[in-house]
């Protein structure tokens, strides 16, 4: 599915520091911009893309720093990172530009960030597997990569994704090492240090869009605290609609992707 989505993909890229900032672009009609998750790219989202791209343009980023983006001026921080993308859709998209927001994990924190910057051009913004909520993230035990060649180093990508992203063994597949292995090689900005922090929560106040959540019931960022997470959600922001998809893992819209589709189009048609 990879190989395709990406073939059939218009890249699109705007200035972004010292090179440039990446999108990838399907299909037509309202646009949805997707933001992956920390050491990331557009590939989080690749059991997400083609069936919204069916009846949207959906608009999916290398973050700064990440993917093939260069990193983005200023401090390697959230609201640097943000800013660089309302600059690149405001080129792309124009001035009236009219958009829903989706982000996963650290594409969650920048998202709202990303939010709070674009006021009314952001239709509705869906944090998904969100941190940076002024919780305690649990401790996550990752091996390190960087050494290992072949069998090893697929072995230890198999043993991190278990770890964080997909809750299933038996769901760790080609594809989803394949992924981790590229967006892995190409990441720069470190975004794990953000995650335990509040710059996530102390944006809420300041977004117009109506919000939504989605988090996997086994989140391995968020377990078992989802239920106090979304308490704290719902009471920040009264019109959040939320959803906990059974059986998933932090990567919730690729190790559960039928259940998080539905979820999210509930969403972006405000139910």
């Amino acid at each position: 599915m990879l190989d395709e989505l990406e073939g059939c993909a218009a890249r699109l890229a705007t200035r972004c520091g010292e090179g440039e900032l990446v999108w990838h672009r399907w299909g037509s009609g309202p646009a949805l911009v997707l933001l992956h998750g920390g050491t990331g790219s557009w590939r989080h989202w690749v059991r997400t893309i083609p069936h919204f791209a069916a009846s949207r343009t959906v608009l999916a980023a290398d973050m700064p720093g990440l993917g093939e983006s260069a990193m983005a001026p200023g401090p390697a921080e959230p609201a640097s990172v943000a800013a660089a993308l309302a600059a690149s859709l405001a080129e792309l998209l124009g001035p009236e530009r009219l958009y829903d927001l989706a982000g996963f994990s650290f594409g969650a924190n920048i998202g709202t960030h990303l939010a709070a910057l674009e006021g009314g051009h952001v239709r509705s913004h869906t944090i998904v597997g969100a941190a940076s909520l002024g919780f305690p993230r649990p401790p996550v035990d990752l091996q390190k990569i960087r050494d290992k060649q072949g069998a090893e180093r697929v072995a230890t990508h198999r043993q991190n994704l278990n770890a964080l992203m997909l809750i299933d063994p038996a769901r760790i597949d080609d594809e989803a090492i394949r992924i981790q292995e590229w967006n892995t090689v190409h990441a720069r900005l470190r975004s794990r240090g953000f995650a335990s922090g509040t710059s996530l929560k102390d944006r809420l106040a300041h977004v117009a869009a109506p919000m939504r959540a989605i988090w996997g019931e086994r989140d391995q960022v968020s377990w078992p605290h989802i239920p106090e997470r979304l308490a704290m959600l719902h009471a920040a922001r009264p019109e959040l609609l939320s959803a906990v998809i059974p059986g998933a893992g932090h990567w919730v819209m690729y190790e559960a992707p039928k259940a998080f589709n539905a979820a999210l189009a509930r969403m972006l048609n405000g139910v």
